[in-house]
């Protein structure tokens, strides 16, 4: 392969609908707006994620991988179709994707850098000539979920794909465990203890992936597996000709392990507090004070078929980062005191900054905000 080439993907409809999207003001649109407006931290100086990304890119593996960045707005067929998601599968789920409209959604995995390389052209002319290609796509990705010290709704991957002809290289179990060996050791040193499993993937068959050993538990960091032959086929290129190897991790976790951080929203402080102990990938997180944590519990009545992240959804709406937790507390069925198709859930929500004490004041507001909406949204019957 020739030296790295840095590629830069538009796509006119995605733009068109950005700009739709700034218009709307319903509940769902402002919702995407905050977190499309939120930076990219693979690409911010000094952040623990950019440390991980050069360190991945610098590594002689990927010297010559092209680095490819995809739009944030994707279609459903480009992040779910063409990489082999079930149809049933459950994060295609509006619950668990953001959907811009029926057809686009905000991408769920930089996976999605596959079909925009791959059905260039200049690329598979590149393949046919080269008799192989690698890139590597890093960036923000978007996903509902539930709230706690390891989840927000934004944060970042990094995907890597290679491809060549089977004449020169036949892709095994062996080549995907060289290359997620080499990358944690590459992050976490040549004395890491790790192990691999098997798994399963929609894009790769078979998969694996890498587990390192941290204190006395075993931490899933990084999996993998040989390019699904059925993807090849979707995006145009010949199985009996072509194979593949490609991986992908979160970065924060990653980050987290490496760097002792213990709240995803340690990621997104500007207290320079915070930010300065952030020298490169070898600086280790100190807390700069246990703020203390404050909460509040809410019980409410809704029907049965609601979704549970609908709910965290409004809490991030009202709360933003100053909530650490939401635990479901307790959840039960009475028929007769709520009717058949009714449900009623305690949550406990646990108020806490990394950068400050909260006042009472601030937090019953903001949970008098959580009830209003979840009275509205959900059409709850608060208890």
């Amino acid at each position: 392969m020739d030296k790295r080439n840095y590629l830069v993907v538009k796509d006119s409809v995605s733009e068109k609908l950005l700009e739709e999207l700034k218009q709307r003001e319903d509940i769902s649109a402002q919702r995407m707006k905050r977190l499309l407006a939120l930076s990219d931290l693979t690409r911010k100086e000094n952040s623990p994620l950019k440390f991980i990304v050069d360190k991945i890119l610098s590594m002689e593996i990927f010297k010559d991988f092209d680095v490819i960045e995809v739009p944030e707005i994707v279609t459903v067929r480009d992040n779910f179709d063409l990489l082999n998601a079930p149809l049933d599968h459950p994060s295609r789920r509006e619950t668990d994707t953001y959907y811009v409209s029926k057809d686009y959604v905000l991408r769920t995995q930089t996976t999605v850098m596959w079909p925009f390389y791959l059905q260039k052209e200049e690329e598979k002319k590149k393949l046919e000539k080269e008799g192989e290609i690698g890139l590597l796509s890093y960036g923000k990705v978007f996903r509902k979920d539930e709230i706690d010290r390891n989840h927000f709704p934004v944060f970042h991957q990094i995907d890597g794909l290679y491809i060549c002809k089977k004449e020169k290289k036949i892709i095994g179990i062996s080549e995907l465990q060289e290359v997620l060996a080499a990358i944690t050791k590459a992050i976490y040193g040549d004395s890491i203890v790790f192990r691999f499993l098997e798994d399963t993937f929609p894009f790769t068959e078979p998969s694996t992936q890498i587990e390192m050993q941290r204190e006395d538990k075993w931490l899933e960091i990084v999996g993998a597996g040989v390019v699904h032959t059925q993807v090849l086929s979707n995006l145009g290129i010949d199985p009996s000709i072509y194979n593949g190897w490609a991986f992908g991790f979160g970065l924060e976790r990653i980050a987290m392990a490496k760097m002792n951080i213990p709240d995803i929203r340690i990621f997104w402080s500007n207290d320079s507090r915070i930010t300065g102990q952030f020298k490169d990938i070898d600086s280790q997180y100190e807390e700069i004070s246990k703020f203390p944590m404050t909460y509040r519990d809410i019980s409410f009545v809704v029907d049965k078929n609601t979704s549970l992240n609908n709910y965290y959804e409004i809490v991030r709406d009202c709360a933003g980062s100053l909530v650490e937790q939401v635990e479901l507390s307790d959840k039960y069925i009475d028929e007769q005191k709520f009717g058949s198709d009714k449900i009623s859930y305690t949550f406990r929500i646990v108020y806490r900054s990394p950068e400050r004490t909260l006042t009472n004041e601030e937090v019953n507001q903001i949970q008098e905000k959580i009830i209003e909406k979840t009275k509205e949204e959900l059409r709850a019957a608060i208890r």
